[in-house]
């Protein structure tokens, strides 16, 4: 089975298994695990914040950060294919009682910051206040699409200037930083708060970091406790991350390789199931008037497990578990069953 219904899937290296038997742990809740506080530390400062803390999705990673840009009773902006609105199960309105607005990009998940401009509620006692903006970069629904990096600063500005605080759910920047060149630095500190994964793209089994000020982290820690995500010794999962950090970034290159050559397979054969050329790691394909369910199933026969996300259409994700022959065999079985 080749296995592309996530970057989630991937099993750990032996090296990477090696370095958590050989962790140093102590009590996170106690902040006495100095391979958590490594992990947090550098985090931190690649993405050029001042503190970081470990938590055990990409989930609860984006709960905190908007929760702490947004307070009860007021509403984010964000695409209305972001994973926040679509993929987190109402958690932000059913835990911390915030709203959503959301604006349409046609389903490439591009943020625009004219859109977001005239989205913004003004000053007024009957306005839900708009208290923060939420980007996702690159973004999951979208296809892996990379937001431009002058668009980011654009959006920026436009928040800067209406007192609109800024959350970037980045549990791929990491592709997006190897595609573009432009720093983790640049991307993280155009935002109040910044989360990114390590469980996808990257490699290790567990864990996202969310990255402010230290003030906003301590907030985070404390809420953090209250849902549940306080951890012990948890330097043997955060040495995982480390181990991603030092051997994982650069190789998404070839990620991004065999998603271009699945799509190109795919379009051998079925041209119209095939968009533009993917950006990163993420093919999201077209089933046409086929049920995308009938889809995943044939593909599951045929030995190619991919994901359904619309009703008409489906997503392979590429990763360090898939070798490049996989990704175009893989795309030669989807494009006879698109064809």
């Amino acid at each position: 089975m080749i296995d592309l219904r996530s970057d989630t899937i991937t099993k750990p290296s032996d090296g990477m298994r090696a370095a958590m038997a050989a962790a140093e742990v102590g009590d996170d809740v106690y902040q006495e695990d100095p391979t958590i506080a490594e992990l947090e530390a550098r985090t931190a400062d690649l993405l050029g914040h001042e503190a970081g803390l470990f938590v055990p999705s990409g989930t609860m990673s984006n709960l905190l950060g908007v929760w702490l840009n947004v307070p009860r009773g007021q509403e984010i902006l964000c695409d209305e294919l972001a994973h926040i609105v679509r993929a987190e199960h109402g958690s932000h309105a059913n835990l911390h009682g915030i709203t959503s607005r959301t604006w349409s990009s046609g389903g490439t998940g591009l943020a625009s910051a004219a859109v977001i401009e005239a989205l913004i509620a003004p000053p007024a006692g009957f306005l839900v206040q708009t208290a923060g903006v939420e980007i996702e970069n690159t973004h999951n629904f979208g296809g892996g699409t990379i937001q431009p990096y002058d668009e980011l600063v654009r959006i920026n500005q436009v928040c800067r200037g209406a007192g609109v605080n800024m959350h970037l759910d980045g549990a791929r920047l990491w592709n997006a930083h190897v595609v573009t060149g432009v720093a983790m630095r640049d991307y993280g500190t155009l935002f109040d708060t910044v989360s990114v994964c390590y469980s996808k793209g990257l490699g290790a089994p567990v864990g996202s970091v969310l990255v402010s000020n230290r003030a906003n982290i301590d907030r985070a820690r404390l809420q953090r406790k209250s849902l549940g995500g306080g951890m012990r010794q948890a330097g043997i999962l955060a040495a995982g991350c480390l181990y991603a950090l030092d051997h994982n970034v650069d190789r998404l290159a070839d990620d991004h390789a065999g998603a271009a050559a699945l799509a190109e397979a795919v379009r051998d054969r079925a041209p119209q199931a095939v968009g533009d050329a993917p950006q990163t790691n993420i093919v999201v394909l077209s089933t046409g008037a086929r049920a995308s369910g009938e889809v995943v199933a044939a593909a599951q026969q045929s030995g190619v497990a991919i994901s359904g996300v619309g009703p008409h259409t489906v997503r392979a994700v590429t990763h360090l578990d898939v070798t490049a022959d996989d990704c175009r065999q893989a795309g030669e079985i989807l494009g006879k069953l698109l064809a």
